[in-house]
């Protein structure tokens, strides 16, 4: 048993008492709420936070998200500023805190979910509060002190949601599409410089699985690569109609509480804050309202999907094997393949980029059902839209790139191998038909089929042609209709 304690024995040690976390009280429609003292956020933002536990992801992973925003209030400051309702200090407090936003400070303090209701008012409430309060610290006042500078009044001025939103979402989309662009020209470089790399490597092409007649694996890589460079053209020219802008609409298109040449004088501002050549809608109603321009993007987001998937379909199919599959290209190794199989290496990068595929397709149809959803003068599911075309072009992008940097560039070539399959096939009946007709070439191809003999071998033999002749007919040249080695 213990010994009692002494009754000289100093007492256990009690811990410290912790402070309660230091708060500021904020006012809103339903009352009074505490918000964390040191946070540029506020009250609409914390009911957001706490209504929205949808997805776990703040809006925070956007940083063009972010920036767009801080670049839209900005220019509505300096906008209302030059239009004489927003006095110099405060639009220069307010447009201070928006490049200190959009140079990668305080996007931590953007933290409602990307998924949320309302049509994006808790995202342009979530920037409104931040600009506010920091700029109140650039005045040199305290944060939550509004009746200085206030989140609606002064950093919303003129705004609404329903405009600055919509906006914002497009500036953001442009730099993803951009991104992803550059990224596509890297995939497409990838795979032209294969293309040249095997220029004379000729092979068997294949329709319906089955063989066809010859061409070289150069030709075989092209069409990857001119592809990707048709895709490119045509998600630059979507990209074109999303330049178009609401900013000035306010709520519904109207322009209630917007002042007179507000909308002009805010997109000069943003088009020189972004250099992007934006133009505001003739119709601000109908863009209010309109998602078709994100339902195309998404549309030429889906075909860049499904044409990559393709691709990489093509190159695990090459390579399958080594011994029991076509094994026409060898994949670089990346890493094992198996937790139980010795030696086995899998194609995991094209089967990565299957996956980024099949999301992008998914994406498409979360776009397209939430345009299609929009009621009257407003389409209220915009974050979602948002959220699915974002993640499928930064998704996409480094798909690309994935692809070219890990897969693509080691790519080579198992040109005996190709070059026997095609002397062993019979498509090669068909690249004598013109010379022998069709009756004779079937029974060469027939006989080659039942036989395993070569269809130049049972040529030569039945004398059909002379050998000097069927040399000349079976070069690679004449095979494939590529230009044959370059000089040297």
């Amino acid at each position: 048993m213990a010994p009692a304690p002494s009754p000289h024995a100093p007492a256990d040690p009690q811990p410290p008492a912790t402070a309660a976390p230091a708060v500021r009280r904020e006012h809103d429609l339903l009352g009074d709420r505490d918000v964390p003292a040191e946070a540029y956020w506020g009250v609409h933002t914390l009911r957001a936070t706490e209504n929205f536990a949808i997805t776990g992801t703040p809006i925070s992973v956007y940083p063009l998200l972010i920036d767009a925003l801080a670049a839209v209030k900005e220019a509505a400051a300096r906008a209302n500023e030059e239009l004489g309702l927003l006095p110099a200090d405060k639009a220069d407090a307010i447009a201070g805190a928006c490049r200190e936003i959009r140079a990668g400070r305080l996007h931590d303090q953007f933290v409602v979910d990307v998924v949320q209701g309302g049509a994006g008012t808790s995202t342009n409430m979530n920037a409104n509060e931040v600009v506010a309060n920091r700029a109140l610290e650039l005045l040199g006042h305290d944060k939550g002190d509004y009746a200085r500078l206030h989140p609606n009044e002064d950093v919303n001025l003129g705004q609404s949601t329903n405009d600055v939103y919509p906006t914002a979402i497009r500036i953001a989309a442009i730099g993803a599409a951009r991104e992803l662009l550059l990224a596509m020209a890297v995939l497409q470089d990838a795979f032209a410089a294969k293309a040249l790399e095997f220029r004379e490597v000729v092979k068997m092409g294949r329709t319906q699985l089955q063989d066809a007649v010859p061409m070289t694996l150069g030709q075989e890589f092209s069409t990857y690569a001119v592809m990707l460079e048709e895709d490119r053209s045509r998600l630059a020219e979507a990209v074109e109609l999303i330049h178009e802008i609401n900013l000035g609409a306010t709520a519904i298109g109207t322009g209630l509480n917007a002042a007179p040449g507000y909308a002009e004088t805010a997109r000069r501002h943003l088009a020189a804050l972004t250099g992007l050549p934006l133009v505001t809608s003739a119709n601000l109603v109908e863009a209010t309202q309109d998602c078709g321009a994100f339902v195309q993007l998404s549309g030429v987001l889906k075909r860049i999907a499904v044409k990559l998937s393709k691709t990489c379909n093509d190159l695990r199919l090459l390579s399958s094997g080594p011994r029991a599959g076509l094994g026409e290209i060898n994949l670089p190794p990346v890493q094992a393949g198996s937790s139980i199989m010795p030696g086995k290496v899998n194609p995991v990068i094209p089967e990565v980029v299957n996956q980024v595929a099949f999301e992008v397709i998914g994406n498409d149809m979360t776009i397209t059902m939430a345009a299609e959803g929009g009621q009257l003068q407003l389409n209220a599911f915009e974050p979602v839209i948002f959220h699915a075309l974002a993640k499928s072009m930064l998704s996409l992008r480094a798909a690309c790139l994935t692809l070219a940097e890990r897969c693509v560039d080691g790519i080579t070539a198992n040109t005996e191998a190709l070059r026997a399959a095609v002397e062993n096939s019979i498509g090669l009946a068909t690249a004598l038909n013109p010379h022998l007709g069709y009756t004779a070439a079937t029974a060469i191809a027939q006989e080659a089929l039942a036989t395993g003999r070569g269809v130049a071998e049972l040529t030569l033999e039945k004398g059909l042609l002379p050998a000097h002749r069927l040399a000349e007919l079976l070069t690679p040249e004449r095979l494939t209709g590529a230009p044959g080695p370059a000089p040297a």
